[in-house]
């Protein structure tokens, strides 16, 4: 009996440890895009499981120049909503959002009912204030994101200024800000955001994207969407918009989602020293609020071999959408001499801007740069680090591709 009850320890610790192992494997196979988000293309890359963050690969996003789909646009969601990790619309019954604040006439409305008003539509770039982060030296806090935190999607809803006419409501006088407050149903943690006033010109209450209904892991069945802003502003799950005489103090107003700079300056940011802290207040320092001017080489790729001597260049450019591209320059020696490239089109967009050159290079390795200019002179700075902060924001340098002509 004592040889027995030896020989059935000894095996239950040899199975025992077998099963540790298997657990460890197991812990080790991280899981992959479409297992964390239902209908997500698995070859997105996981940069957080929780809150859900997915970056587009860059040949995955060249893939689709006119519209992202939604099975490979990226998320970034500071918070998870319960049951809405799926590319799948969510439901409108029963979904309702508070008006009010500093509004004469504050209200509350069912969702469905903006279905009954007139729908406008908007195509718009919809980007992380994080993308490119990974391209700041020293490396910054927050994930890792290349350039795929970024789409060009069109959304569908309704025009907030179209919802407050119907409701006859107005903004007082003292209302300087727009706050919207995302649901926190299923306990999911308080995400809040606010953006100046004028943002009301454009901002949507968003009900479709790309023709089909909202996707639930991207705000579904209603996000407020403010085009030209970066998309943290873009409030999904809405449930509650406020108008008020100051930004919200929550978390992710200040100190998160903001950059050094100097009140009532017309500088773009506050030169910091790479690697070096920064005191985040209201007095030093301003939100992600306008996208800035950017462009990005679509072809060719990175390490790509490609036929020559005459190479076709092409990509996309964009802005907040205030005024327009009028131009996208390449440079393949180093920024001496610069070449314009095609415009699909030079009035103002929200949505990216096509554009194409093909130049002239001899076999060998290549070097490519491309920077684009707007109607207000802004452009993209040669060096991307003079921009650096520590949280890694806001990321506009020239992009620059090598490859090989055969």
């Amino acid at each position: 009996m004592e040889k027995l009850n030896r020989r059935t320890t000894l095996k239950l610790m040899g199975l025992g440890a077998a099963a540790l192992a298997m657990g460890r494997g197991l812990a080790q196979q991280a899981p992959t895009a479409d297992q964390l988000v239902k209908g997500k293309n698995a070859k997105l890359i996981v940069l957080s499981q929780r809150p859900v963050v997915l970056e587009t690969p860059y040949d995955l996003l060249v893939s689709q120049p006119e519209r992202t789909p939604k099975e490979i646009l990226y998320i970034r969601n500071n918070v998870d909503l319960a049951g809405y990790n799926t590319v799948e619309g969510a439901s409108l019954e029963g979904w309702s959002i508070e008006v009010g604040g500093l509004l004469d006439k504050p209200f509350t409305l069912e969702a469905k009912e903006l279905l009954n008003l007139p729908q406008s539509e908007v195509t718009m770039v919809l980007q992380c204030s994080g993308n490119g982060r990974s391209l700041y030296q020293p490396r910054t806090s927050g994930n890792p994101w290349g350039r795929g935190g970024v789409g060009n999607v069109t959304f569908r809803g309704v025009k907030l200024k179209d919802l407050l006419a119907a409701k006859g409501a107005k903004p007082t006088e003292k209302a300087l800000f727009i706050t919207a407050h995302a649901s926190r149903q299923g306990g999911a943690a308080e995400f809040v955001r606010s953006v100046p006033i004028q943002a009301l010109e454009n901002a949507l209450l968003a009900l479709s994207m790309n023709g089909e209904p909202l996707p639930a892991v991207h705000g579904g069945p209603v996000r407020l969407v403010f085009p030209g802003f970066f998309g943290v502003n873009n409030v999904k799950w809405v449930q509650k918009i406020e108008f008020a005489e100051a930004e919200n103090t929550t978390a992710e107003q200040m100190p998160r989602y903001r950059v050094p700079a100097i009140p009532n300056t017309h500088l773009p940011f506050l030169p910091q020293e790479p690697g070096g802290r920064y005191t985040y207040t209201f007095a030093t320092s301003r939100p992600n609020w306008l996208v800035n001017v950017n462009s990005f080489i679509f072809a060719p790729l990175e390490g790509q071999t490609v036929e020559g001597p005459y190479v076709r260049v092409e990509g996309v450019a964009f802005n907040d959408g205030i005024v327009p591209i009028v131009s996208v320059e390449l440079s393949a020696d180093g920024g001496r001499t610069w070449f314009k490239a095609e415009l699909e089109k030079t009035e103002r967009s929200f949505g990216w801007i096509r554009w194409r050159r093909t130049l002239y290079l001899r076999s060998g390795a290549h070097e490519i740069m491309a920077r684009a200019w707007d109607a207000a002179g802004r452009s993209q700075p040669l060096d991307g680090n003079l921009a650096w902060n520590e949280r890694g924001y806001e990321w506009n340098g020239v992009m620059r591709v090598r490859f090989t002509v055969a």
